[in-house]
């Protein structure tokens, strides 16, 4: 009689548990009360901006209803893809994802379709796959062109006589948005270095003039970035002082920032310009210190309500609102996708722009 019992009770527990994984499974209607799984993959933990944006979104779609699973993957691959497989298996409705290697994805994206879950790339586009249904970012290309725009300004290209020295550098090359940054830097730097007005010293930055790839820091690191710098300053300027450097995130402007320190530069007497992008609370404290000149800020509060809204308006089966079907084609299709603008940021703008807005609270930069 016991055990007739129990093999009922565990029966109605599979029951039960089918019935929830069933009712958040890709491509099904959401059982009554039962709460929509949403999958959020981030690459990793030790990058301020993650945090922030894994955060952010749980926190938005937690808001509209829906339950969620948010891993951070330590920049290893394998990781990421063995956490979408079990977002995959726990019956996620939606599969949020910014890739680490967005061209391995591939098999793990179509197992996902096979069930009907939707795929949303979160600010690096998933390349060589039809399996992914939107995209969401910033203008990274854009990005790129604020950070050379600010460049040619600041150094007054057009008119002061120079030549300046200027060392370039550039992201992981294994993230798409690496080269839309290093593009659109690129782009309006170039002429100045073909015509001799910004002159790169260091073999490594010379290769900025070949294939972006050459230069860029592999995970974004910043010891990589400080130890690259350092190598570039100990052996191309033992007798002239470096003038500009295109860093495009602030975790490489803060390794660059501490080789300039080691190498005796000074605030307000030889310090280069230097360039950013993320709004990071070290590279403010540097913006007010003068170690960093700018920051490209891309609030990203509103890229996590906007992916929240594209969510909700997947599940919902309603039209998914993009800005731009055209220009981000990942090999295999062209991704629905929407743009949001970034800003530059400087010393005289960190008050209005980060810190009244609450990006930033005034304790994290005392």
């Amino acid at each position: 009689m016991a055990i007739r019992k129990t093999l009922a009770l565990v029966a109605g527990l599979a029951v039960a548990t089918s019935a929830m994984l069933s009712g958040c499974a890709g491509g099904g209607t959401p059982a009554a009360g039962v709460k929509p799984l949403i999958g959020i993959t981030m690459p990793t933990v030790s990058l301020e901006r993650w945090n922030n944006d894994g955060a952010g979104l749980k926190t938005q779609l937690e808001q509209l209803g829906y339950t969620t699973m948010l891993d951070y993957a330590d920049n290893k691959n394998e990781l990421q893809i063995q956490q979408l497989e079990n977002q995959i298996n726990a019956g996620a409705k939606v599969l949020v994802i910014a890739s680490i290697d967005g061209k391995t994805l591939g098999p793990t994206l179509q197992k996902a379709a096979d069930k009907g879950i939707k795929i949303v790339a979160y600010d690096r586009l998933i390349m060589a796959s039809p399996n992914v249904d939107y995209y969401a970012t910033f203008d990274n290309e854009k990005v790129g062109t604020l950070q050379g725009t600010f460049i040619k300004t600041q150094m007054d290209l057009d008119k002061a006589a120079g030549p300046f020295n200027f060392e370039p550098f550039a992201g992981s090359p294994d993230d798409n948005n690496a080269s839309l940054f290093f593009k659109g830097a690129w782009d309006v730097l170039k002429p100045y270095v073909d015509s001799g007005k910004l002159v790169i010293n260091s073999e490594t930055g010379k290769k900025a003039n070949g294939n972006w790839q050459d230069i860029g820091i592999l995970g974004w690191g910043t010891k990589d970035a400080q130890a690259e710098m350092e190598n570039r300053l100990n052996s191309f300027y033992t007798d002239k002082k470096v003038q500009v450097v295109l860093s495009p995130n602030d975790s490489l402007a803060l390794g660059i920032a501490q080789a300039l320190t080691t190498a005796g530069y000074k605030v307000g007497a030889d310090w280069p310009v230097l360039t950013g992008q993320d709004g990071d609370v070290a590279n403010v404290k540097n913006i007010l210190a003068g170690k960093q000149s700018m920051t490209v800020w891309k609030d990203t509060r509103e890229l996590a309500k906007r992916v929240a809204t594209m969510v909700d308006q997947i599940v919902k089966g309603s039209a998914v609102e993009t800005n731009n079907t055209k220009d981000y084609n990942n090999g295999n299709k062209v991704v629905p996708s929407y743009l949001l603008d970034p800003q530059v940021v400087v010393k005289d703008e960190v008050q209005k722009k980060l810190v009244d807005s609450g990006f930033i609270k005034a304790d994290q930069l005392a």
